[in-house]
């Protein structure tokens, strides 16, 4: 039996104080402690998917934030997705794909394409929702200039954009990892 859970699509600014303070208590225990503030400064800015259960209990949460990525001379205004967790007495009930449907609602309807940075266990969630991996590199523009980041290579996914999935993306700078 799968037990229904409610979602909730607000930007950061319609969050209440004690609602955030959920969020990120969420999102700790959902990465077991490798969260950080600059994780959570991440997820800030931008629209969030929420899914409550009947209890009101958050079981899920994603965002998408308004990034800048540079490939073969243009700019691209693109929707990065963040902090994607399921509750893990939840997952494997469709939640994670719920969840992403959302989020790429937005992403194709404000954005040039979508981008995120996925572990291991979540690549298959996204590859099963179409999500191509970049076969190119990975920079950044960094206060002293382009910064390349080969790390990242091989976990970038992007959603719609540039028909060819080479060359380099060339990502906005910001605290903590650039992805």
């Amino acid at each position: 039996m799968t037990r229904q859970a409610a979602l909730y699509t607000a930007h950061t600014h319609e969050l209440t104080p004690a609602l955030l303070e959920d969020v990120r208590a969420f999102l700790d225990t959902a990465f077991a402690g490798d969260f950080g503030d600059d994780d959570w400064d991440h997820t800030l800015g931008g629209v969030h998917v929420l899914a409550r259960g009947d209890d009101g209990d958050l079981l899920a949460h994603g965002s998408v934030i308004q990034r800048r990525v540079i490939h073969e001379d243009r700019s691209y205004r693109i929707g990065y997705v963040e902090s994607v967790a399921v509750r893990a007495d939840r997952r494997r009930e469709g939640l994670g794909g719920r969840l992403m449907a959302a989020l790429e609602g937005v992403i194709d309807r404000a954005y040039d394409f979508g981008a995120l940075s996925a572990s291991t266990e979540g690549a298959l969630l996204y590859e099963a929702r179409g999500w191509e991996l970049w076969r190119g590199s990975i920079t950044a523009l960094g206060p002293r200039g382009t910064v390349p980041l080969p790390e990242e290579e091989g976990s970038a996914y992007v959603r719609g954009g540039p028909a060819i999935r080479t060359g380099t993306l060339l990502f906005d700078w910001r605290d903590g990892d650039v992805l």
